[in-house]
């Protein structure tokens, strides 16, 4: 029984590797497309009490990689479409 779960785990982490290189090799390929969207950025400053005061600060753009994973540093475009509340 071990031994299957181990073959199991090691075959979900080579094909999880093997996704994220081909993404990779697609990403460069078509030489690092990148996409730009605009997220709402919200401020949470703790006050006395345990309460907290959230602020609106502006809609700033965020640089994103069109990939399925990160990119050079920045999110993939799927994820931050939707996540467009950034919080400080």
């Amino acid at each position: 029984m071990k031994r299957w779960i181990a073959r199991i785990l090691l075959a979900v982490v080579a094909l999880a590797a093997l996704i994220y290189a081909g993404d990779w090799v697609v990403f460069r390929a078509r030489k690092g497309p990148m996409g730009v969207i605009q997220v709402n950025q919200l401020l949470a400053t703790p006050l006395k009490g345990n309460k907290m005061e959230y602020d609106f600060m502006g809609v700033v753009p965020v640089n994103c990689s069109r990939s399925i994973f990160p990119q050079n540093g920045n999110p993939a475009c799927w994820w931050v479409e939707r996540h467009k509340m950034q919080w400080e």
